[in-house]
Order: structure tokens, then sequence, then C-alpha cells
């Protein structure tokens, strides 16, 4: 990677999931699916789990300074394997049901999925989430590949739009936020001559 973004590595995920934590304190998806009780470290501690397995399976970008971070998963990412997948259901308490439950709208063919993009509330407004986003898309680009995802503020909508999402399903939940479910179709590399 060139410029101010690149891949992260195994000793950036703490202080990235630290970010993220800051990022998504009052995101609407993660003040409605993680317990009040501890909130933050259980938040921090989730996008811990969440950012090593993307690490280990797909993509996860940061800027040098470690305010942003995007992690991608490619379609043939495993399923985080059973001692994760306890702890993520021990950290999401009584609200681990509910989502167990919930049925989001699922991509008919294999795609890529931007899992997340957080960037520090103290750096936000600077275009870091654009940049870390951006680069991510264009090694996914490489190989024509379709990217989703989800997002539960609609602040977000316009700034994946930028970035060539489109809205493909809006799903509201019952007493929780509205999931807005997007995809990107692969961008055409310029042919080099």
């Amino acid at each position: 990677m060139t410029g101010m973004v690149r891949q992260a590595t195994g000793e950036d995920l703490g202080a990235a999931a630290r970010v993220l934590a800051l990022a998504f304190e009052v995101y609407p998806w993660t003040r409605w699916s993680i317990p009040e009780e501890d909130y933050e470290q259980r938040l921090e501690r989730l996008q811990y789990l969440y950012l090593g397995h993307a690490l280990a399976h797909g993509l996860v970008l940061v800027d040098e300074q470690l305010r942003s971070v995007a992690a991608f998963l490619p379609p043939d990412a495993p399923e985080p394997g059973p001692d994760m997948q306890d702890e993520v259901v021990e950290l999401l308490g009584s609200r681990a049901t509910a989502l167990v439950e919930l049925r989001l709208p699922q991509p008919k063919a294999p795609t890529w999925t931007l899992a997340t993009v957080g960037v520090d509330p103290a750096h936000q407004g600077r275009g870091l989430g654009t940049a870390v986003a951006s680069a991510g898309l264009k090694l996914i680009d490489r190989e024509a590949n379709a990217v989703v995802l989800e997002t539960s503020d609609e602040r977000n909508v316009r700034l994946y739009g930028r970035l060539g999402f489109l809205v493909t399903d809006t799903t509201v939940i019952p007493e929780g936020p509205t999931v807005y479910s997007m995809s990107r179709a692969p961008q055409k590399q310029p042919q080099r001559p």
C-alpha cells in the first residue's frame, strides 16, 4: 500500500479495536445489540474479535496514525470458530437471542463484505474513513467482485453512496434500528497500455 493507508498487522488490533469502539459508541446498531452493562468494554472486545477474524481471513486497512480502520471479508471467509462464537454470545448477553433470530436480506451471489469502517471521533470529517474504505475497494476491484455492507446510520448511506454503493433493502427492526443493506457493483479497472 502506498500513501497514508496500509494493511493492518496483528500488532495494530488493540489500537484499531479501540478506534472502532470510540467510533461506534453511539451507533444505533451497537446500542441496540450490546447490553448497557459494561457497554464500552463489551463493544471494544467485540471489535477486537471481529477485527482479528477479518485480519486472519480478509483485509483490514488502517491509516498510518491508526485513526481509521476498514475491514473486508471475502465471499469464502469461514464462520468464526466455536471459541470466538461462544465469547461473542457471552458478550452479547441478553441480546444474543434477538440477533440470532434476526433475518436481514442476503446477497444472491458471492460477494465481499465491507464489515466495518470507523474513524476516531476526534479525527472525523477529514476523509480518513473514505481513504481506508476506498483503498480496500480498489484492491477488491482487481478481482472484479461486488461488495455489500449494512449500516444503521442514515448519514452513512450518503457516505457509502459516494463510494458507489446503492441501497438494496431497508429493514426496520421492531424496537431497534433501521438497517440499510447496500451493494456496490464491481468497478472496472482502467486498461494499461
